[in-house]
């Protein structure tokens, strides 16, 4: 069907997803799982009402009960199933995709993610299998509202010890409902925020903060208000990007550096997982830290179930997702948001002076090709650079040289496993060696995708 994705099921609402079809996954999700209560929200998409209740609706068809959770950000979903005795759950959304998208996420008891991997192929087969007789007893409905709860829960990663002046876009998104209860417990902290209106069609910007082009306007309120950071969120808000002082982005594995630093002070010697696009910096920052770096494929469902099988405190990826075991080792971009405040509010020392540090190898960013033959183009490259030291993790990484050497550089280049992609990072000790080695790899996989 195409909407069946790594991570979650995602299409176009009502050409590739509606109603009709919502109702057949609820059914297909509940005896997946052989659930007797499971829990769904939605996010504030135009059409999310009518998609969360036809899901609700098979559910019930399956003999299920339903807590329905409402209105959710991502996050607040995951805290709705981990805090509740329920087998699982789902939340009807699709992040951070235009206005015309929709979808779910799907997690299993403990907020634990269902992925392609386990289960989210099985729900498309029952899908397109007939219907079974319908339960004996007809599911049931009840209404529980988490959000006062829910911002409890983050507030407690806050501990603000000084006033700060910050910069919030909530995008439209999820962030608008979540964000208000969460900033009344947050003393210390006066909040300038921008497009706090829930808004399925996203009239401001595309709801998506690693765009830079969506962070001109946190920027702009940012320098208006002098500000001390800014936040951007994604869609659900189960992702947020930083920009410092100074209006410069803040990459998230930077901010994975820093935050590390945070958790490990709490917890001495604990596993810290970071995904393999991130700079070196990241390892090299939880080590002096005192921690265990665990360098993991790059997915959500893959981050968490190694924070869970090696105990690990925190983690985070390059996409802008921060994982913390006490939130039921899920990601928030709602407890990213307060933790970071709670870092900076240590000191006076400022975000951008704080990344001077970390910004010591040059990085080239994400950059994307449309590739027909993705593996083809992995073989063509792994030959290519035979000589230097490689691994297949997750597509091909190869480093060449000394970590201390100017002609040290790496790169890894792996599919997308939620577009039709090959991503390319690459890092090196100069710009004009990252910029060489950058155009010689372009050279061999296309002309990259436009943003």
């Amino acid at each position: 069907m195409g909407i069946f994705k790594a991570y979650d099921i995602r299409g176009k609402y009502p050409k590739e997803l509606d109603a009709a079809l919502g109702r057949k996954i609820g059914h297909a999700f509940a005896r997946l799982l052989r659930a007797k209560r499971l829990a769904v929200g939605r996010d504030m998409r135009t059409h999310s009402p009518e998609l969360q209740s036809a899901v609700i609706e098979g559910i019930r068809d399956a003999g299920c009960d339903v807590l329905d959770l409402g209105l959710c950000s991502t996050p607040m979903a995951y805290f709705g199933i981990g805090s509740n005795d329920v087998d699982g759950g789902l939340n009807v959304t699709a992040s951070h995709n235009p206005g015309e998208y929709n979808g779910m996420k799907l997690c299993s008891r403990g907020a634990r993610p269902i992925s392609a991997a386990n289960g989210i192929l099985d729900v498309e087969r029952m899908v397109g299998e007939p219907e079974p007789q319908a339960a004996a007893r007809r599911g049931e409905v009840r209404r529980v509202d988490v959000l006062q709860s829910y911002a409890e829960h983050v507030a407690r990663f806050a501990k603000i010890e000084r006033p700060m002046s910050v910069a919030l876009d909530a995008a439209n998104g999820m962030a608008a409902h979540t964000l208000p209860p969460i900033l009344e417990r947050l003393k210390n902290v006066q909040a300038h925020t921008l497009f706090m209106t829930l808004d399925g069609t996203f009239p401001n910007h595309e709801a998506n903060p690693l765009k830079e082009e969506n962070l001109r306007d946190v920027k702009r309120l940012l320098a208006e208000r002098r500000a001390e950071v800014g936040i951007a969120f994604d869609g659900d808000a189960d992702r947020c990007c930083f920009v410092d002082d100074a209006g410069q982005t803040l990459s998230a594995d930077l901010m994975t550096a820093l935050l590390s630093r945070e958790f490990l002070a709490k917890q001495p010697g604990a596993p810290v997982v970071y995904d393999l696009r991130s700079s070196w910096v990241v390892k090299e920052e939880i080590l002096k830290a005192g921690g265990v770096p665990l360098r993991d494929r790059v997915g959500h469902s893959f981050i968490k179930a190694t924070m869970r099988e090696k105990g690990a405190i925190f983690g985070g990826e390059l996409s802008g997702h921060f994982y913390f075991a006490e939130n039921y080792v899920c990601d928030s971009g709602e407890i990213a948001f307060v933790s970071a405040l709670t870092m900076l509010s240590k000191s006076q020392e400022r975000l951008s002076k704080r990344a001077q540090g970390l910004r010591r190898y040059c990085a080239s960013g994400e950059i994307n090709f449309h590739v027909e033959d993705k593996d083809g183009a992995i073989a063509r490259l792994k030959q290519a650079f035979a000589g230097g030291r490689q691994d297949m993790l997750d597509g091909i990484t190869v480093e060449f040289g000394d970590l201390d050497a100017p002609d040290w550089w790496w790169f890894n280049v792996r599919a997308s496993n939620t577009e039709p992609l090959l991503r390319l990072n690459l890092e090196a000790r100069t710009a004009a060696l990252r910029d060489a080695r950058r155009d010689q790899i372009v050279a061999m996989l296309g002309k990259p995708e436009e943003h």
